[in-house]
């Protein structure tokens, strides 16, 4: 009898737990988004897809240097190390939702010995009187509970337990891509500081020439003191332009020694020359890229776990019911505890319906709804940002490309002017303040063209970031699943 009263309530247990989970099956919110970016194309919006190979995107720029760096950074960065322990404390999380859905069993033996009052109130008719006495007792009890999951409650905090680790993998994909971004960005911006110097000492170098020509000059009565006075300004201006480079340059070392996660002073990038080629953008790159932006992945899972939050929040208006059990040994002596005799068992159930609560569980079911608001156009948001941001990319880059063309055909003007003016300023025919200007346009140009190189490797950077990687190893697979459908 015992042991068909216990399957039935097994059984009816079951039963109950196979019942639909509260609150809404999570899908994923239509945004209408443009099925296409304004500067390339086609795009279209699909779910995403973070789990696309990003691939070693930096590679592409083709500087051994970098690809050293990035090692490093992935291997020492404090800010991706906390941003992994992150991702441990939302799978602990998540285990600890799974654990709900198992039954908890404690094992808790006790011994005890204790004295009976002889003015107790609850002595045995058959003992005449009432007499004190001393006795022991030793319990072996295994305890069972297990919370039947009639209403899904327990299901949609797994739901939302395993929603919010996989943001938390995103999270941190989404801070190793920002880790790589930075690490690139700042290793380009060192070496268009040291380029800019180069630029600066090379002009230094003329400038202290011309300033020896109209020393010269001056002493042989062809120069006047304004004219040496014209040149010496120039020179000492930069003279200041190139130490403000150095100390810039010095600065951006120590921000890159950070993202190494070491201290700067035992940190060194020596200088070089820059090695760093432009990538080529293809035009229609895959339209699945920008599905694997970590943050737009790690918006839409948030998203997901406060769907899951609504079902957790509509099953608290339901009836809970929780199973318990026991079995095990109970003596007064010890040397009799395992005896068949001394074994013990008990069944419970138990059911609790909330009845009144004040509005605490609407409330609540108010605050998760709108929650899951908040959220939604949190991740409509974060689609428009990554849609702009690559438009913004591509757009710079288009016009850098022309600006650096039309720099390049600028600095080859500006340094046969130089050449010029320093000819006709030695043959006689034209004033110092020509051969000043010639030097200042050169110098601009070098600058400009130095500065917008630069511009174009971290717009290829920026459109990696939003990318959410490169387009090299997602390219291949391309032409690989072509080839083979031939």
């Amino acid at each position: 009898m015992i042991r068909s009263r216990a399957a039935a309530v097994v059984g009816i247990a079951v039963l109950l737990g196979a019942c639909a989970a509260a609150g809404p099956d999570y899908r994923r919110p239509e945004v209408g988004l443009p099925q296409a970016f304004k500067e390339a194309g086609p795009w279209r919006q699909a779910d995403p897809r973070d789990d696309i190979a990003r691939g070693a995107w930096w590679e592409a720029f083709r500087d051994p240097v970098l690809n050293a760096l990035q090692a490093r950074a992935q291997a020492g960065n404090l800010r991706l190390q906390a941003a992994a322990a992150r991702v441990q404390q939302a799978r602990a999380l998540s285990g600890l939702a799974d654990a709900g859905a198992l039954p908890v069993v404690e094992l808790a033996p006790d011994a005890a010995r204790y004295r009976v009052s002889e003015n107790r109130p609850d002595q045995p008719s058959k003992v005449p009187g009432n007499e004190a006495y001393t006795t022991d007792r030793f319990r072996l009890p295994l305890y069972a509970s297990y919370e039947v999951d009639l209403w899904g409650r327990i299901a949609r905090l797994r739901e939302g337990a395993q929603a919010r680790l996989e943001a938390s993998q995103a999270a941190y994909h989404t801070v190793l891509l920002t880790l790589q971004g930075e690490v690139a960005q700042t290793y380009f911006s060192v070496r268009a500081m040291e380029d800019e110097a180069r630029i600066l000492a090379d002009n230094l170098e003329a400038r202290r020439r011309s300033h020896a020509i109209v020393d010269a000059r001056r002493r042989s009565g062809l120069a006047t003191e304004f004219d040496v006075l014209r040149v010496e300004t120039e020179l000492s201006l930069t003279q200041s332009e190139l130490q403000a480079a150095r100390r810039r340059r010095t600065e951006l070392e120590h921000a890159l020694a950070v993202l190494m996660g070491e201290a700067p002073e035992a940190f060194r990038l020596e200088d070089a020359p820059a090695k760093a080629a432009l990538p080529v953008v293809p035009f229609g790159l895959p339209s699945d890229l920008l599905e694997r932006r970590p943050d737009v992945a790690e918006a839409e899972r948030l998203l997901a776990a406060r769907n899951a939050d609504i079902g957790v929040a509509n099953a608290a208006f339901f009836p809970s019911i929780r199973l318990t059990g026991s079995v095990g040994f109970e003596s007064a002596d010890l040397s009799d505890l395992l005896r068949a005799d001394s074994f013990i068992w008990g069944v419970a159930g138990g059911l609790v319906q909330p009845l009144f609560d004040g509005g605490r569980l609407r409330a609540n079911r108010d605050r998760v709804e709108a929650a899951w608001q908040e959220n939604l156009a949190g991740y409509r948001e974060r689609l428009l940002v990554a849609f702009r941001e690559v438009d913004d990319a591509l757009a710079a880059l288009r016009y850098l490309d022309a600006q650096h063309e039309a720099l390049s055909r600028a600095s080859a003007g500006a340094r046969r002017a130089e050449q010029l003016a320093q000819a006709r300023y030695r043959a006689g025919l034209v004033t110092v303040l020509e051969v000043v200007d010639a030097q200042r346009s050169r110098l601009q140009a070098e600058r400009q063209y130095n500065a917008v190189w630069n511009q174009q490797l971290l717009a290829s950077v920026a459109l990696v970031k939003a990318l959410g990687g490169g387009w090299e190893a997602r390219a291949q697979e391309t032409r690989a699943v072509h080839a083979a459908a031939r």
